[in-house]
C-alpha cells in the first residue's frame, strides 16, 4: 500500500487522538505500517544520495559505514559488530549533568543502585572476587564497556576491576562526559589497562575543559575518541571548535544516530521523526548530520575514523550478538522502545512540505474513512 502523504496525515491525526487503551483494527495497523514505510523510504533515499557524495565511504562487511583511517576505527566497535558483542558493565547510578537526549532524562535521581561493592555484568550481580570464577567458567568476550551513568563520579572504584579484565586479555572501553576527568584519574585508568576512552562531547556542547581532557587522555590511553548523539547543537558547537578538537590527536568520532524513548521524546516535540524497521524512533536530522560530518572529514582528509553509528548499525549489532549467542535464525534484540507508539510524534514530518513520498497511490477499497469496520 503506497499511501499518500495527505491520507497518512489524515489518519495519523485520528490515531493521535485515540485513548491509550484503545485497540487498533488490523486494517488500521496496515495503514500505520504503510505510513512508516513511506516515511522511511523517503529518508533512506535522501541518505543514500548523501552517501553517494562521500568519495571515501567504507563499510565494515556491510554492518556499518565509516570514513578515514582504518587503523583508528575503534576496536570496541569491531567487538560490537564482529566479535562476541559488547558486554556492558554497570556500576555508577548517578550523573553530574542532565542532557536532553539522555535515555534516563527525568529519572536520573531515581536510578536503582547496583549495590555496594557489586558490579552488574550481563544482568547478574557480581562481587569483584567473583570475576575469577566468571572468567574460569564462561567464554571470554572480545570486549566489555563501562556504562551507566557517569563513571568518573566514583572512578577510583573502577581501577581494580579494569586490571582484572586487562590481565584476562579483554578489550575494555569506557564512556564519560569528561567534566570530572583529571590527569591523575586518566593516568590511573591507563595503568589499570583501559584500552579506549570515549568522550560524549555533545553532553557539554564541546566544552573547552573536555577538549583539554581529550588531549590529556591521548597522552596515556591507546585509543581516545568522541562518541555522541548527533544533534544540531553538537554539530554547531563542533564546527566552531573543529580545529581545537582535531588538534587533541583523537583517534575516532562515533556519530550516534539519536534514538528516542518515553523519557526523552518530549524534549524533541515538533521535530521530524521516522521509525526504522518498526524499531528505533529518531529525528530525521540526526543521521543527516552524521553524513555531513563524514563528508567533511573525507573531503578534508582528517587522520581519524569517523563512524556512522546509525540505526542500521544497531540492527546489525543485534544480529551479530544473536548469532554469537547461538539464538534462532533471524533473532535480534533490536526493537521499539515504546509500549504504545507515539502517533503524534509523526505529525510534524507528515506536515512538512519539504518531505515528498517517493510514490503514492489511492487508498484501496475498505481503507478509506467510513469504510473501516474490521
Amino acid at each position: 500500500m503506497k499511501i499518500s502523504k495527505q491520507d497518512a496525515l489524515m489518519w495519523f491525526e485520528f490515531f493521535a487522538m485515540l485513548p491509550e487503551e484503545e485497540e487498533l483494527m488490523i486494517k488500521q495497523q496496515e495503514i500505520i505500517y504503510a505510513t512508516f514505510a513511506q516515511i522511511e523510504a523517503a529518508i533512506n533515499d535522501r541518505n543514500k544520495r548523501m552517501m553517494s557524495e562521500i568519495k571515501g565511504l567504507k563499510t565494515l562487511k556491510n554492518r556499518t559505514y565509516y570514513v578515514g583511517n582504518d587503523a583508528k576505527f575503534p576496536m570496541g566497535c569491531r567487538s560490537c559488530l564482529m566479535g562476541t558483542g559488547l558486554s556492558a558493565i554497570r556500576k555508577t547510578n548517578k550523573c553530574n549533568i542532565v542532557c536532553k537526549f539522555c535515555y534516563n532524562y527525568g529519572e536520573l535521581d531515581c536510578q536503582p543502585p547496583v549495590g555496594e561493592g557489586m558490579w552488574e555484568i550481563g544482568g547478574t550481580k557480581y562481587y569483584e572476587e567473583d570475576i575469577d570464577l566468571l572468567l574460569s567458567i564462561q567464554d571470554k568476550p572480545t570486549g566489555v564497556s563501562y556504562v551507566y551513568l557517569e563513571p568518573f563520579m566514583e572512578i577510583e572504584k573502577y581501577y581494580s576491576i579494569i586490571k582484572k579484565f586487562s590481565e584476562a586479555g579483554i578489550h575494555q572501553h569506557m564512556y564519560t562526559n569528561g567534566l570530572l576527568a583529571t590527569e591523575e584519574s586518566i593516568k590511573a585508568l591507563a595503568e589499570a589497562g583501559l584500552n579506549e576512552l570515549r568522550f560524549n562531547l555533545g553532553a557539554t556542547n564541546c566544552a573547552d575543559k573536555v577538549i583539554e581532557n581529550i588531549a590529556i587522555a591521548k597522552k596515556y590511553i591507546k585509543k581516545v575518541g568522541i562518541e555522541t548523539p548527533m544533534t544540531p547543537e553538537f554539530f554547531e558547537s563542533f564546527m566552531k571548535k573543529k580545529e581545537a578538537i582535531l588538534a587533541t590527536g583523537l583517534d575516532f568520532i562515533n556519530c550516534a544516530e539519536l534514538h528516542l524513548n518515553e523519557n526523552n521524546i518530549d524534549n524533541y516535540e515538533g521535530e521530524p521523526m521516522y521509525i526504522c524497521r518498526h524499531g528505533y524512533i529518531s529525528p530525521t536530522w540526526s543521521r543527516e548530520l552524521t553524513l555531513k560530518l563524514m563528508k567533511l572529514a573525507d573531503d578534508e582528509q582528517w587522520d581519524i575514523a569517523v563512524h556512522d553509528c546509525s540505526n542500521h548499525t544497531k540492527f546489525a549489532r543485534g544480529l551479530n550478538l544473536s548469532g554469537k549467542e547461538g539464538k534462532w535464525f533471524g533473532a535480534n534484540n533490536y526493537a521499539c522502545e515504546f509500549n504504545r507508539l507515539p502517533y503524534h510524534a509523526f505529525l510534524p514530518i507528515l506536515r512538512d512540505e519539504n518531505l515528498k513520498f517517493l510514490s503514492e497511490e489511492e487508498l484501496p477499497e475498505g481503507y478509506k474513512p467510513g469504510e473501516l469496520f474490521f
